[in-house]
């Protein structure tokens, strides 16, 4: 199993002043400070940013070109067609701009790929077809931008393509961009970019075209308000940092999902039992996303786009409830899967320090998920293998000391195909090189880490008493929400906590209720969430331990408590 070390953030600053400046806590600004917003700008923009500070859509390259020949091809009467993905960030993005377009009266309809008969991206079949339908322009979303040979054959059949995306661009040996020879490319990630903050999701540079569309139309600006929430669920779901204007983005796009009028997202939040007023982003990343994920995994993400743009209520509750089940099957996949892979990993790979486990039975729409949780549980960087139609298809999460692209570089003469980032990739090998495959990146891994690299660190915001927890310290700490991907929930710790008792509660006993006293005799609740047996089991005689924790109100039948969600915790006697 992995280990941690925990670290305490000594990030310095005058925490006094910056409380005293914003009204806030100095617990508080040592917080903001931890996540790196330095100076009063960037600390009001954290705390008070509103829609109106997001960067303009003009500063994104060729955005303006982009309009520009969207507005001839409408003028013209032309035909235009959306191509999107079949994730969550491919299916936000298509809506919005399907939407966008039909709103200023483009000829308009969209393709979504199928993820195993088509894969990632525009491609050839996708493009003929719609040169059979008589499309004269295409416009991709959330991908196309390594899509060199495609562009070429849409351009010999006589169309035109703009290509709207965010993914990392290849380039050349001498440091130049690979781009397809596109008529317009809108991408933050362009060597020529200007724009500020390059780190968005596809979903979001749609976002920035639809304001840009309705300011050519004149559309009243509220309305480009009003699609804040799908720009937030691409955000959020593609695991983008929540920093800058993305976390202004998610934070107003939660207030509109929380009174939205699209009945293909309310009944999916009523399918899921969410209350829409208290919706949080982990709610999109863990529930609301998946469920749309699911789709594209299980089935077709065209479902869940339908979902989305639907006006009829029956068919917004069938369409919901189809991707509620479609996700509840995946989970039950998944958790197959992560049991199966965790197993051979313990029995055959537990010295290795990439993991790389073939499960050929496995969906292939799953082995990120299942790599993830791999990652998870040993903290080494992990590739889960599937059998595709062709070939062996895989897909790697790593961890922060492993690049794991560049490690698949250097063995890419036993790949097919492969892509992707420091902590991501995907991959396609013949099965007879899976075994090399495994040997060369273990031994290529052994020459560069060491040890140290794979024991986790858990980094502690402050280590705060429980004494010193009250409600107006929780309800400012809610002042930073929302928390995610570099926009962490706050860690606090304690050590030497006396346990009083300890219980495990939940239907599938997944929930330990423990009671926790400090030196002084200050009792705290708190919850710990996970296998509780396990953690029973664990605790064996030990009656102290120590805690990195978030407060929080408990409220149960009308009664107000505060209490504590342990994140970590280690046992002593």
């Amino acid at each position: 199993m992995k280990q941690t070390q925990w670290r305490i953030q000594a990030k310095k600053a005058d925490f006094e002043a910056i409380g005293a400046k914003f009204g806030i806590s100095p617990v508080t600004a040592r917080l903001i400070r931890n996540r790196n917003v330095i100076g009063s700008e960037a600390i009001d923009l954290y705390l008070n940013g509103k829609l109106e500070a997001l960067y303009a859509p003009e500063l994104l390259p060729d955005m303006d070109k982009a309009l520009l020949i969207l507005k001839q091809k409408m003028d013209e009467g032309k035909t235009i067609r959306i191509v999107g993905d079949y994730d969550i960030d491919g299916i936000c993005s298509t809506y919005l701009l399907y939407r966008a377009l039909c709103r200023v009266g483009a000829r308009v309809d969209y393709e979504i790929p199928d993820r195993i008969k088509d894969g990632y991206g525009i491609n050839a079949s996708i493009i003929r077809a719609a040169a059979e339908d008589g499309i004269d322009t295409i416009l991709t979303c959330d991908n196309g931008i390594s899509a060199i040979e495609q562009v070429k054959l849409a351009a010999e059949l006589g169309m035109t393509v703009i290509v709207t995306d965010h993914h990392d661009i290849r380039q050349d040996e001498s440091g130049r961009d690979l781009l397809p020879k596109a008529s317009a490319i809108v991408n933050p990630k362009r060597r020529d970019s200007v724009y500020p903050y390059p780190e968005i999701c596809g979903g979001m540079v749609a976002y920035k075209l639809v304001k840009g569309l309705y300011q050519l139309f004149s559309v009243p600006l509220e309305e480009w308000e009003d699609l804040v929430a799908f720009a937030a669920l691409a955000t959020v779901g593609d695991v983008m940092k929540l920093q800058d204007e993305n976390r202004i983005l998610v934070k107003e796009g939660l207030k509109h999902i929380a009174r939205t009028n699209n009945l293909g997202l309310r009944k999916l939040i009523e399918k899921n039992n969410l209350n829409p007023a208290r919706i949080s982003a982990y709610h999109i990343g863990f529930v609301i996303g998946p469920c749309l994920n699911a789709s594209g995994r299980l089935e077709t993400a065209k479902l869940a786009l339908s979902m989305l743009l639907t006006e009829d209520e029956r068919e917004a509750d069938e369409l919901a409830g189809k991707l509620k089940e479609l996700n509840d099957t995946r989970k039950e996949m998944t958790a197959k899967n992560v049991e199966l892979a965790a197993a051979m990993v313990e029995q055959k790979y537990a010295d290795n320090w990439v993991l790389v486990v073939y499960l050929p039975e496995c969906h292939e729409s799953l082995a990120g998920i299942v790599a993830g949780r791999l990652r998870e549980r040993f903290y080494k960087p992990a590739i889960v293998l599937t059998r595709g139609e062709e070939s062996v298809k895989g897909s790697g999460r790593s961890i922060e000391s492993y690049h794991m692209f560049e490690a698949l570089v250097e063995v890419q003469d036993l790949l097919l195909k492969f892509g992707g980032h420091p902590m991501a990739a995907g991959l396609s090998l013949a099965e007879e090189n899976i075994e090399a495959f495994r040997s060369r990146l273990n031994e290529a891994a052994h020459q560069r880490l060491t040890p140290e690299d794979f024991i986790e660190k858990i980094w502690i915001d402050i280590p705060l008493p429980l004494e010193y927890i009250t409600e107006p310290l929780i309800k400012e700490v809610s002042l930073l929400e929302p928390f995610g991907q570099g926009n962490e929930k706050p860690q606090f710790a304690q050590r030497g906590l006396f346990i009083r008792n300890a219980r495990v509660a939940g239907k599938n006993r997944n929930v330990v209720m423990l009671s926790l006293m400090t030196e002084s005799g200050f009792l705290m609740e708190a919850r710990w969430f996970g296998e509780g047996d396990a953690f029973m089991e664990e605790m064996g005689g030990c009656r102290h331990m120590d805690v990195i924790y978030y407060p929080e109100i408990n409220e149960y039948n009308g009664r107000r408590t505060m209490q504590i969600i342990l994140k970590e915790y280690r046992f002593s006697a």
